[in-house]
Protein backbone atom coordinates (compact mmCIF):
# COMPACT_ATOMS: atom_id res chain seq x y z
CA UNK A 1 0.00 0.00 0.00
CA UNK A 2 1.19 3.71 -1.34
CA UNK A 3 0.12 6.03 0.89
CA UNK A 4 0.51 9.80 -0.31
CA UNK A 5 0.10 13.14 2.16
CA UNK A 6 -1.66 15.63 0.01
CA UNK A 7 -1.71 18.12 2.43
CA UNK A 8 -1.04 18.35 6.19
CA UNK A 9 -3.14 21.73 7.73
CA UNK A 10 -5.67 22.29 8.93
CA UNK A 11 -8.46 24.02 7.31
CA UNK A 12 -8.12 27.17 5.48
CA UNK A 13 -4.50 25.22 4.62
CA UNK A 14 -1.04 27.37 5.84
CA UNK A 15 -0.77 30.35 5.86
CA UNK A 16 -4.05 31.08 6.26
CA UNK A 17 -5.29 33.15 3.82
CA UNK A 18 -6.91 36.13 6.73
CA UNK A 19 -3.97 35.54 8.78
CA UNK A 20 -1.08 37.71 9.82
CA UNK A 21 0.46 35.68 13.03
CA UNK A 22 4.24 35.39 12.92
CA UNK A 23 3.77 31.94 11.87
CA UNK A 24 1.17 32.55 9.14
CA UNK A 25 4.23 35.86 8.12
CA UNK A 26 6.77 33.78 8.38
CA UNK A 27 5.41 31.04 5.85
CA UNK A 28 4.66 33.63 2.86
CA UNK A 29 8.25 34.95 3.10
CA UNK A 30 9.55 31.22 2.87
CA UNK A 31 10.77 30.71 6.62
CA UNK A 32 8.39 27.88 7.15
CA UNK A 33 6.93 25.36 4.82
CA UNK A 34 3.40 26.11 3.50
CA UNK A 35 0.85 22.91 4.16
CA UNK A 36 -2.07 22.68 2.27
CA UNK A 37 -5.51 21.28 4.00
CA UNK A 38 -5.43 17.70 4.69
CA UNK A 39 -6.14 14.89 2.60
CA UNK A 40 -4.49 11.98 1.80
CA UNK A 41 -4.21 9.29 -0.90
CA UNK A 42 -3.94 5.64 -0.64
CA UNK A 43 -3.35 2.44 -3.42
CA UNK A 44 -2.57 -1.35 -3.55
CA UNK A 45 -1.87 -1.58 -7.00
CA UNK A 46 -0.20 1.62 -7.99
CA UNK A 47 -3.05 2.44 -10.26
CA UNK A 48 -6.43 3.02 -8.65
CA UNK A 49 -6.10 5.45 -6.01
CA UNK A 50 -8.81 6.99 -3.57
CA UNK A 51 -8.66 10.26 -1.72
CA UNK A 52 -8.91 10.16 2.49
CA UNK A 53 -11.49 13.54 2.36
CA UNK A 54 -11.84 15.87 -0.43
CA UNK A 55 -10.58 19.71 0.44
CA UNK A 56 -11.33 22.79 -1.75
CA UNK A 57 -7.77 22.54 -3.48
CA UNK A 58 -8.30 19.15 -4.68
CA UNK A 59 -7.18 20.39 -7.86
CA UNK A 60 -3.70 22.18 -6.68
CA UNK A 61 -2.93 18.93 -4.00
CA UNK A 62 -3.74 16.46 -7.34
CA UNK A 63 -1.60 18.23 -9.98
CA UNK A 64 1.40 18.46 -7.13
CA UNK A 65 0.92 14.32 -6.84
CA UNK A 66 2.71 12.93 -10.83
CA UNK A 67 1.68 9.21 -9.21
CA UNK A 68 -2.21 10.90 -9.52
CA UNK A 69 -2.12 12.61 -12.28
CA UNK A 70 -4.91 11.34 -15.22
CA UNK A 71 -3.31 9.04 -18.21
CA UNK A 72 -5.11 8.73 -21.79
CA UNK A 73 -7.72 11.83 -20.08
CA UNK A 74 -8.47 9.12 -17.24
CA UNK A 75 -7.94 10.04 -13.57
CA UNK A 76 -6.65 7.07 -11.82
CA UNK A 77 -8.40 8.27 -8.64
CA UNK A 78 -11.55 5.90 -8.32
CA UNK A 79 -13.43 7.78 -5.01
CA UNK A 80 -13.07 9.27 -1.94
CA UNK A 81 -13.71 8.47 1.41
CA UNK A 82 -14.91 11.35 3.77
CA UNK A 83 -14.02 10.98 7.69
CA UNK A 84 -16.82 13.28 8.08
CA UNK A 85 -19.02 16.33 7.23
CA UNK A 86 -17.03 19.61 7.71
CA UNK A 87 -16.54 21.83 4.66
CA UNK A 88 -12.64 21.25 4.39
CA UNK A 89 -13.11 17.86 4.06
CA UNK A 90 -15.79 17.67 1.32
CA UNK A 91 -15.47 20.98 -0.53
CA UNK A 92 -13.71 19.40 -3.13
CA UNK A 93 -16.00 16.87 -4.43
CA UNK A 94 -17.30 19.98 -6.32
CA UNK A 95 -13.57 20.17 -7.72
CA UNK A 96 -14.05 16.11 -9.29
CA UNK A 97 -17.81 16.53 -10.51
CA UNK A 98 -17.10 15.83 -14.14
CA UNK A 99 -16.05 12.47 -13.61
CA UNK A 100 -18.43 9.81 -13.64
CA UNK A 101 -18.44 6.81 -11.79
CA UNK A 102 -16.60 8.08 -8.79
CA UNK A 103 -17.82 6.27 -5.14
CA UNK A 104 -17.98 8.02 -2.04
CA UNK A 105 -17.89 6.57 1.36
CA UNK A 106 -18.97 8.34 4.78
CA UNK A 107 -21.50 7.17 7.36
CA UNK A 108 -25.32 7.75 7.13
CA UNK A 109 -25.30 11.42 9.01
CA UNK A 110 -22.24 12.65 6.89
CA UNK A 111 -24.49 11.27 3.52
CA UNK A 112 -27.48 12.42 4.63
CA UNK A 113 -26.14 16.14 5.21
CA UNK A 114 -24.57 16.11 1.70
CA UNK A 115 -27.86 15.66 0.07
CA UNK A 116 -28.20 18.72 -1.53
CA UNK A 117 -24.64 18.74 -2.92
CA UNK A 118 -24.98 15.00 -3.83
CA UNK A 119 -28.03 16.21 -5.39
CA UNK A 120 -26.08 19.15 -7.31
CA UNK A 121 -22.76 16.67 -7.85
CA UNK A 122 -25.51 14.02 -10.23
CA UNK A 123 -25.96 16.36 -12.61
CA UNK A 124 -22.82 16.58 -13.72
CA UNK A 125 -22.06 13.13 -13.61
CA UNK A 126 -23.46 9.89 -11.73
CA UNK A 127 -21.64 8.97 -9.08
CA UNK A 128 -22.12 5.78 -6.51
CA UNK A 129 -22.84 6.91 -2.53
CA UNK A 130 -21.92 4.03 -0.39
CA UNK A 131 -22.49 3.71 3.58
CA UNK A 132 -18.80 3.39 5.48
CA UNK A 133 -20.29 1.47 8.15
CA UNK A 134 -21.55 -1.17 6.00
CA UNK A 135 -21.18 -4.60 8.18
CA UNK A 136 -17.49 -6.48 7.58
CA UNK A 137 -16.13 -3.50 5.66
CA UNK A 138 -15.73 -3.46 2.19
CA UNK A 139 -12.97 -3.34 -0.30
CA UNK A 140 -11.52 -1.26 -3.12
CA UNK A 141 -10.17 -1.45 -6.03
CA UNK A 142 -6.23 -2.20 -6.21
CA UNK A 143 -6.66 -4.51 -3.20
CA UNK A 144 -7.72 -2.26 -0.03
CA UNK A 145 -10.26 -3.82 2.82
CA UNK A 146 -11.40 -0.75 4.37
CA UNK A 147 -13.53 -0.50 7.97
CA UNK A 148 -14.64 2.75 9.36
CA UNK A 149 -14.76 3.04 13.26
CA UNK A 150 -17.04 5.97 14.81
CA UNK A 151 -14.81 8.03 17.29
CA UNK A 152 -15.44 11.16 19.15
CA UNK A 153 -16.76 14.15 17.18
CA UNK A 154 -19.67 16.89 16.50
CA UNK A 155 -21.37 17.59 13.86
CA UNK A 156 -20.44 20.31 11.62
CA UNK A 157 -21.85 23.80 12.43
CA UNK A 158 -23.94 23.99 9.13
CA UNK A 159 -26.13 21.14 10.54
CA UNK A 160 -29.09 22.47 12.05
CA UNK A 161 -28.76 22.27 16.20
CA UNK A 162 -30.19 18.95 17.80
CA UNK A 163 -28.83 16.84 15.00
CA UNK A 164 -27.20 14.44 17.75
CA UNK A 165 -25.36 11.34 16.29
CA UNK A 166 -21.95 9.29 17.26
CA UNK A 167 -20.99 8.63 13.80
CA UNK A 168 -20.61 12.31 12.22
CA UNK A 169 -16.63 11.49 12.92
CA UNK A 170 -15.08 8.45 11.48
CA UNK A 171 -11.49 6.71 11.70
CA UNK A 172 -10.29 4.51 8.95
CA UNK A 173 -8.83 1.54 9.10
CA UNK A 174 -7.54 0.14 5.31
CA UNK A 175 -5.49 -2.80 5.24
CA UNK A 176 -3.30 -3.97 2.15
CA UNK A 177 -4.84 -7.49 1.18
CA UNK A 178 -1.47 -8.54 -0.87
CA UNK A 179 1.15 -7.49 1.69
CA UNK A 180 -0.87 -7.07 5.06
CA UNK A 181 0.46 -3.96 5.47
CA UNK A 182 -2.39 -1.85 7.53
CA UNK A 183 -2.98 2.04 7.53
CA UNK A 184 -5.26 3.72 10.72
CA UNK A 185 -6.22 7.12 9.16
CA UNK A 186 -7.93 9.51 11.90
CA UNK A 187 -7.36 13.17 11.02
CA UNK A 188 -10.05 14.72 13.39
CA UNK A 189 -10.47 13.31 17.20
CA UNK A 190 -12.87 15.07 19.85
CA UNK A 191 -11.36 12.78 22.64
CA UNK A 192 -8.74 8.96 23.08
CA UNK A 193 -10.95 6.30 23.35
CA UNK A 194 -10.31 2.45 23.57
CA UNK A 195 -11.48 2.10 19.95
CA UNK A 196 -8.42 3.91 19.06
CA UNK A 197 -6.22 1.94 21.30
CA UNK A 198 -7.88 -1.44 19.65
CA UNK A 199 -7.45 0.06 15.95
CA UNK A 200 -3.58 1.54 16.66
CA UNK A 201 -2.91 -1.95 18.30
CA UNK A 202 -3.24 -3.63 14.90
CA UNK A 203 -1.30 -0.89 12.63
CA UNK A 204 1.63 -0.56 10.95
CA UNK A 205 1.06 3.45 11.00
CA UNK A 206 -1.27 5.80 11.99
CA UNK A 207 -1.76 9.33 11.13
CA UNK A 208 -3.50 11.13 13.75
CA UNK A 209 -5.09 14.64 14.57
CA UNK A 210 -2.51 16.87 15.64
CA UNK A 211 -4.65 19.98 15.10
CA UNK A 212 -3.50 21.86 18.21
CA UNK A 213 -0.92 21.25 20.66
CA UNK A 214 -1.68 22.43 23.93
CA UNK A 215 -5.06 22.01 26.06
CA UNK A 216 -6.40 25.64 26.05
CA UNK A 217 -6.24 25.95 22.10
CA UNK A 218 -8.40 23.17 22.31
CA UNK A 219 -10.50 24.83 24.85
CA UNK A 220 -11.17 27.30 22.63
CA UNK A 221 -12.08 25.36 19.48
CA UNK A 222 -13.64 21.81 21.06
CA UNK A 223 -13.83 19.85 18.49
CA UNK A 224 -9.92 18.24 18.85
CA UNK A 225 -8.23 16.18 21.10
CA UNK A 226 -4.88 18.23 21.90
CA UNK A 227 -1.10 16.50 21.47
CA UNK A 228 0.40 17.69 24.83
CA UNK A 229 -1.02 17.00 28.32
CA UNK A 230 -1.23 14.16 30.32
CA UNK A 231 -4.60 13.29 28.25
CA UNK A 232 -3.18 14.44 24.99
CA UNK A 233 -2.76 11.93 22.48
CA UNK A 234 0.91 11.69 22.31
CA UNK A 235 1.19 10.09 25.86
CA UNK A 236 -1.55 7.77 24.56
CA UNK A 237 0.72 7.18 21.64
CA UNK A 238 3.52 6.27 23.93
CA UNK A 239 1.79 2.94 24.44
CA UNK A 240 1.85 2.37 20.66
CA UNK A 241 5.74 2.35 20.12
CA UNK A 242 5.13 -0.69 17.25
CA UNK A 243 3.76 1.35 14.81
CA UNK A 244 4.72 4.72 13.01
CA UNK A 245 3.12 7.75 14.04
CA UNK A 246 2.50 10.64 12.27
CA UNK A 247 0.48 13.94 12.81
CA UNK A 248 -1.62 15.48 10.23
CA UNK A 249 -4.12 18.48 9.86
CA UNK A 250 -1.68 21.31 11.92
CA UNK A 251 -3.82 24.47 12.53
CA UNK A 252 -1.38 27.65 12.03
CA UNK A 253 -1.14 28.20 15.86
CA UNK A 254 0.83 25.18 16.61
CA UNK A 255 4.11 25.25 17.00
CA UNK A 256 4.76 21.96 14.95
CA UNK A 257 4.35 23.98 11.90
CA UNK A 258 8.27 24.47 13.07
CA UNK A 259 10.39 21.94 12.10
CA UNK A 260 12.75 24.10 14.88
CA UNK A 261 10.47 24.61 17.66
CA UNK A 262 10.85 22.87 21.06
CA UNK A 263 7.19 21.29 20.28
CA UNK A 264 8.80 19.35 17.43
CA UNK A 265 12.54 18.30 19.32
CA UNK A 266 9.69 16.79 22.17
CA UNK A 267 7.42 15.07 19.38
CA UNK A 268 10.40 13.78 17.69
CA UNK A 269 11.81 12.21 21.17
CA UNK A 270 8.82 10.40 21.21
CA UNK A 271 9.29 8.48 18.00
CA UNK A 272 6.11 11.03 16.07
CA UNK A 273 6.61 12.15 13.09
CA UNK A 274 5.62 15.45 11.29
CA UNK A 275 5.92 14.85 7.57
CA UNK A 276 5.85 17.69 4.88
CA UNK A 277 3.05 17.87 2.19
CA UNK A 278 3.58 15.13 -0.17
CA UNK A 279 5.51 12.57 1.52
CA UNK A 280 4.97 9.50 0.79
CA UNK A 281 5.47 6.12 2.38
CA UNK A 282 4.42 2.02 1.73
CA UNK A 283 2.96 -0.06 4.19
Amino acid sequence: MRVVLLGTAAGGGFPRWNCACPRCAAARDGKLPARAPECAAVTGNSRDWWLLNAPPDIRAQLTAAPALWPRARRTPVRGVLLTDAEPDHVAGLAVLRETPGLKTYATPPVLSALTPARVALHRHAPWEWADSLAEGGFVLAGGLVVTAHPVAGEAPAYVPPGASDDRWVTAYRIEDLATGGVLVYAPRLGAWTPTLDDLIETADCVVLDGTHFTADATARDGRHLPVSGSVGSLAALAGHPHARRIYTHLADTNPLLDPASTACVRVAEEGVEVLPDGAEFVL
